[in-house]
């Protein structure tokens, strides 16, 4: 697991790179532990943070939501323990859930997975 997670490196950004670059959005968000990727989870409708895990083979993610501190492989589907990440360690708070601001449709939760 040691090469899975890399506590020095910060995160991509305030929220998930493929939704910001294509108007999408997410429902919360993870913080790849190898490369800092933030990628939505996998309720949010494009589940980028799991594909992330599976093409570039870094199966190892921690919440990057306020107040949540956890680790999830996705390989094994189970939680694990580990160091603290370089900050932040989560979203603006200013930024709202789901988010981002201005492009989450009226009937978001239907489309949560």
């Amino acid at each position: 697991m040691e090469d899975e997670i890399d506590p020095t490196i910060p995160p991509s950004g305030p929220g998930c790179v493929e939704c910001l670059a294509t108007d999408g959005w997410w429902f919360h968000l993870r913080r790849c532990a190898h490369c800092g990727h933030i990628g939505c989870c996998d309720s949010s409708p494009s589940q980028h943070a799991s594909r992330h895990a599976a093409t570039l083979r870094h199966p190892v993610v921690h919440s990057y939501e306020p107040g949540e501190d956890w680790y999830w492989n996705y390989v094994t589907d189970q939680f694990l323990e580990g160091p603290q990440l370089a900050p932040p360690h989560h979203h603006p708070l200013d930024q709202p859930v789901p988010g981002p601001a201005g492009r989450v449709p009226r009937d978001w939760q239907m489309e949560l997975h």
